[in-house]
């Protein structure tokens, strides 16, 4: 179970490390194989490579009106390796859609990642805040 947030920065070749907390957890699970790709929200998805190929075999028996996300998910898909130093090599394309600078943002969503541009991060958590709690959260309490 992934959680937390961490600030990383990209380096030139647009490679980012995977903290330690969650490098060894990624060895074990899914021997450092991982996939990333798009977000309808702007975005990158990390996933541990076992956890991907539950959700691409989902994705791809989508209906035919589903498509372009389809297309959107597994288009641009992206198999990575981490590096013996935890780091991955995010590909231009993906940089480019997630307007990934240098300054990123890597958040635990429970069995995947989410991987934001760090600026957009706060413009969006700052939306979403003066929009307030959404219904579905109107009975939820710690």
């Amino acid at each position: 179970m992934f959680q937390g947030s961490s600030a990383l920065l990209l380096d030139a070749k647009g490679r980012m490390t995977v903290p330690s907390r969650h490098r060894d957890a990624l060895a074990i699970q899914c021997e450092g194989r991982l996939t990333l790709t798009r977000s309808p929200d702007g975005c990158l998805l990390l996933f541990p490579r076992p956890v991907w190929e539950v959700h691409r075999e989902r994705i791809a028996a989508l209906p035919m009106n589903a498509r372009a996300w389809t297309r959107i998910f597994l288009g641009s898909a992206c198999d990575v390796d981490m590096d013996t130093t935890g780091r991955i090599l995010i590909a231009p394309e993906l940089r480019q859609a997630a307007r990934l600078d240098k300054d990123v943002m890597l958040l635990g969503m429970g069995s995947h990642f989410e991987v934001w541009d760090a600026p957009t991060l706060v413009e969006r958590d700052q939306q979403a805040i003066a929009a307030g709690l959404p219904d579905a959260l109107s009975n939820f309490s710690f």
